[in-house]
């Protein structure tokens, strides 16, 4: 997996804040916000043009659900990848539709053999349609299925291992998850295919009567960013991306998160580094 480096979310209102970013390596486009028919923003072309990369990420694949992908949707997630010429393209291991009926939200996917083998046809019907390798991201939940076969990172193994995708490792979601559901959030990491991730996830949350939700309208907490830096500490991902979707920044709490997402980066990497030379 060829390297990306720093990235951020795109959106509108950032875009000035992410053009000046002068360390950007890439960004992430949603799939929904950038139809066909229209035209890329022109802060979107300016990035291509310097060199920066881009990904589109999809919301509503539905890949966890019991209908097969709309090719619609597909054939929208491929021409945008297609546009920018991405080197990969994300969605959620999630279900999101049944029928007409949206649900307007993430739902998890419930943890069977039944299941698994629906998400696995589901793969590889998107796996044709794409002409970009497929990554899945784990999500956030605050209700989970009773009774699993697997656990979350089991799961998450056998649907990468078996379907050939990759793995979009989402660090604020799996630090949320141990918050609402327990778990040993470094466990997990240790339990998944850490050569199969192709870019990580970091954004913020709130907290509101017990319950952790991951807003993406905060800064990114020091909990997130010392699993992000135990991360580094095994491994060292391609990209690392930043997400904010609303309550937006000004320039310098911008710049001041991404300088802090490097900075964990670097402590697991340098942690790392100096295991990998003492037991040389």
């Amino acid at each position: 997996m060829k390297a990306l480096g720093l990235g951020v979310s795109w959106r509108a209102q950032l875009a000035l804040s992410i053009e000046r970013y002068s360390q950007l390596g890439f960004v992430e486009l949603m799939v929904e916000h950038f139809p066909s028919h229209k035209p890329l923003p022109q802060a979107v072309l300016n990035l291509l043009e310097r060199g920066v990369q881009a990904i589109p990420h999809g919301l509503s694949l539905s890949l966890g659900g019991a209908e097969t992908p709309s090719l619609e949707r597909l054939r929208e997630m491929d021409e945008l990848a297609r546009r920018c010429n991405a080197p990969l393209v994300s969605e959620h291991l999630a279900f999101v539709r049944a029928r007409e009926l949206e649900s307007g939200h993430l739902l998890p996917v419930e943890r069977s053999q039944a299941s698994l083998e629906i998400v696995l046809d589901n793969l590889r019907q998107a796996q044709q349609a794409l002409s970009r390798p497929l990554y899945l991201e784990n999500i956030a939940t605050i209700v989970d299925w009773p009774d699993p076969d697997w656990e979350e990172a089991e799961f998450l193994n056998l649907l990468v291992q078996r379907s050939g995708c990759g793995l979009l490792l989402d660090v604020s979601n799996l630090y949320a998850n141990s918050r609402n559901h327990g778990g040993d959030p470094v466990e997990f990491l240790r339990k998944i295919p850490l050569d199969l991730i192709g870019y990580v996830h970091v954004g913020g949350g709130v907290e509101h009567d017990g319950i952790y939700h991951d807003t993406h309208a905060a800064p990114v907490s020091s909990e997130v960013l010392d699993l992000l830096e135990e991360l580094c500490a095994l491994c060292e991902p391609p990209g690392v991306l930043l997400e904010r979707d609303d309550d937006f920044p000004g320039e310098q709490e911008f710049l001041a998160e991404m300088a802090n997402i490097e900075g964990a980066v670097q402590r697991g990497r340098t942690r790392r580094l100096s295991y990998q030379e003492a037991t040389r």
